[in-house]
């Protein structure tokens, strides 16, 4: 990508969104355009097809969607299929319209069957049945995986789709009704070692096994497949390669947040998918992989909950 280019941010205020904006800062990209929701609302596709084809950026990082945890994308299915279909058919529509010859799609993990082979490559993509806590999330993003591949097929573009495992960082979503696991932890252990408790609650049987990868790792990746020249326009997995249990990650929450108390299991809650570790030789073939261990990543994370929840959640 030429440094001058014209760069569209869909979503750039999400957690992913922000530090895709921030990596290419860093790397001295400087025409960044960007739109705040009130701004534009890309479930609308009217409005999204006269800003593409007004702006005609050159490239697009499709980071916009609606996301949350097991409870979120159980209990509003319709809003999570809904939205998230809108969002990336009307995006990509428009983006083809408007002459976009590259665009990144993110799309999630839960997108692979819910009980196949672990570490679990691309090509597991539609072989079984799907999670049914987050079925329609994961149909909206193969919608968007498949529209990607569609595009490209029929029209020549280079859409690529990007797969990422379990997200955290910098501008996380912290609320205990819509968050994934790891931030909900971070905020339950907090508020315990603040009350003085004993103990802090976990969803589940803590047995589940889950791979995590620092987000601004994940923005490092999404910038580093669009600056590649020649590669075919694909599925790609991103994560670290390795996942430890639930229990194993709320113990180490606990001393990186100095909570000093036990864990109590929740038995009643859903556990979700038992194993979900993505194979990421296909990306680290190209020549990446994932710098940030869990430990730092947590530490950088926690350090971010506390400058902002005296404000936002507290």
């Amino acid at each position: 990508m030429d440094k001058s280019a014209k760069i569209y941010v869909a979503g750039h205020r999400g957690m992913v969104g922000s530090a895709i904006v921030r990596r290419l800062k860093s790397a001295g990209y400087s025409n960044i355009l960007t739109r705040t929701h009130a701004d534009l609302d890309l479930t609308q596709q009217p409005k999204v097809t006269e800003f593409l084809t007004t702006e005609r950026p050159d490239y697009v990082f499709l980071a916009a969607a609606k996301v949350g945890g097991i409870h979120a994308n159980n209990v509003h299915r319709a809003e999570f299929l809904y939205q998230n279909l809108m969002i990336e058919a009307n995006v990509i529509h428009a983006a083809w319209q408007a002459g976009v010859a590259r665009m990144l799609f993110l799309g999630s993990s839960c997108i692979y069957p819910r009980d196949c082979p672990q570490p679990i490559k691309e090509e597991y993509l539609l072989t079984g049945a799907l999670e049914q806590t987050n079925e329609p999330y994961a149909i909206a993003k193969i919608a968007g995986v498949k529209l990607c591949e569609s595009y490209n097929r029929q029209f020549g573009t280079q859409y690529m789709s990007v797969m990422p495992t379990n997200l955290y960082g910098i501008d996380d979503n912290y609320d205990l009704n819509n968050s994934h696991v790891l931030p909900a932890l971070i905020r339950k252990a907090h508020e315990a070692k603040l009350r003085g408790d004993r103990s802090y609650e976990v969803w589940g049987s803590g047995r589940p096994m889950r791979e995590f990868l620092y987000v601004d790792d994940m923005a490092d990746a999404c910038v580093f497949l669009m600056e590649q020249e020649g590669i075919e326009p694909s599925l790609f997995n991103v994560g670290t390669g390795e996942d430890i249990t639930i229990r194993e990650l709320a113990e180490t929450v606990m001393d990186i947040v100095e909570f000093k108390g036990a864990i109590v299991f929740d038995s009643s809650k859903p556990d979700g998918t038992p194993r979900k570790l993505l194979n990421v030789d296909r990306l680290r073939n190209l020549g990446w992989s994932a710098r940030t261990t869990l430990r730092d990543g947590l530490r950088a994370t926690y350090a971010d909950f506390l400058k902002r929840a005296a404000r936002d959640f507290i």
